[in-house]
């Protein structure tokens, strides 16, 4: 069942295009959805995560993040009431808004209509974030959240929210501090080509194929680590 969820979020098929050599489809999102409902696939990928961290010498436990979001086209079944345009990037679907370490695990995700503002997102996501992790303690942003949002950060969830801004003098592409980190997770998102729009009818779905996404990135990682180096000719 698991190979079956892995081989649909990394090829992007429909649910009725699952190999013959898989569960019946609906078995397999059956299966999905169970996990998705009851928060599984969310606690195998923070498992996987904890792994990770302490593999690179690190805490289970972050202390600083990195926050974004990204807006993607959303396909024809995705419905009005759960979708909207960004009007900066002008896209018509959703909005997946990233709350990632510094490694640039995902601590958790969100998704919204596009029209939903990085300031009103924070609002859910932050919070969540300082629940979940309580030594979170510092937070990397882009221009997108200035505004009240770092001193309602400051004084309700006791977090310091750095903006960090480009350079008016810039042009072209510019590698900023800290703001790469959560960029390199969406890049890390195109790998799995069911995320390359948004398909799915419920939001929390996009959000349980994140979930699945970054399970297989870190699952595979930790697998290198353990595969024995090749021998060398003497």
């Amino acid at each position: 069942m698991i190979d079956a969820v892995r081989y649909l979020v990394d090829n992007g098929i429909k649910w009725r295009a699952m190999p013959a050599d898989f569960p019946p489809w609906p078995r397999a999102y059956a299966f999905f959805a169970r996990w998705r409902d009851t928060g599984l696939a969310a606690e195998l990928h923070d498992r996987l995560r904890d792994a990770v961290r302490r593999a690179e010498g690190r805490s289970p436990e972050p202390s600083a993040g990195v926050v974004d979001s990204q807006s993607v086209k959303a396909d024809a079944t995705v419905t009005h009431s759960s979708r909207g345009f960004d009007a900066g990037k002008k896209i018509n679907g959703r909005r997946r808004h990233l709350l990632t370490d510094t490694l640039g695990l995902v601590l958790d995700v969100l998704v919204t209509p596009a029209s939903t503002t990085d300031r009103d997102a924070a609002r859910l996501l932050l919070p969540a974030g300082k629940e979940r992790f309580r030594r979170l303690a510092r937070i990397w942003a882009d221009g997108g959240y200035t505004g009240h949002l770092t001193d309602w950060a400051a004084q309700h969830l006791g977090l310091v929210v750095d903006i960090v801004r480009r350079s008016d003098d810039a042009r072209g592409f510019e590698v900023l501090p800290r703001r790469w980190v959560v960029e390199r997770t969406f890049a890390w998102f195109l790998r799995s080509r069911r995320l390359v729009r948004d398909y799915e009818r419920r939001p929390e779905t996009g959000e349980a194929v994140i979930w699945w996404s970054m399970t297989m990135l870190m699952s595979r990682r930790l697998a290198a680590r353990q595969r024995p180096a090749p021998l060398r000719a003497a």
